[in-house]
């Protein structure tokens, strides 16, 4: 059974975290899908990258895994997020585009779906919320995300044979 109570009871910094990277989720899955360089797709890549520099920025707030003075792992692929976010931007902007959307897909496999993973692992405040603290749901649930990204993965490498 589904519960927010968990989330409600959590810090700003991680009510603003999942606040951010809940539709940055939701809204990279649709950008990646989608049609590309339209006047749509650019003005909401731009929101796209604000809610993750919004998401990483958030994160440096969080102390719930702390290894180093209250950071941890995480925190570092924060920095390499912020990095990536201008670097999305600087590219696209050069009309870079294959670098542009290799950046793109990096932050969001990278910095959402990897980094989300481990958020609904037992004993995170997501498992709790998703799950109501099951140990195996979430297993369960990574090998749905493992199968789907096969799947999409496959899918762009046939793509991309039919067009050479």
């Amino acid at each position: 059974m589904m519960t927010f109570e968990p989330l409600l009871d959590a810090p700003i910094a991680i009510q603003i975290h999942v606040a951010a990277v809940v539709p940055a989720a939701l809204l990279g899955a649709y950008l990646l899908l989608g049609p590309k360089g339209t006047p749509r797709h650019r003005l909401l890549g731009k929101i796209w990258l604000v809610l993750m520099v919004v998401t990483a920025l958030s994160s440096f707030f969080i102390h719930q895994i702390n290894m180093f003075y209250g950071f941890s792992p995480i925190h570092m692929l924060s920095i390499l997020v912020l990095f990536g976010c201008w670097r999305a931007i600087a590219n696209a902007r050069r009309h870079n585009i294959e670098a542009h959307k290799r950046i793109v897909r990096s932050l969001y496999f990278g910095g959402i779906v990897g980094a989300g993973a481990f958020t609904f692992l037992p004993g995170r405040i997501m498992n709790r919320v998703a799950f109501d603290g099951d140990e195996t749901a979430p297993f369960l649930v990574a090998i749905a995300i493992a199968i789907a990204l096969l799947w999409s993965t496959s899918k762009e490498i046939w793509r991309r044979r039919r067009l050479s």
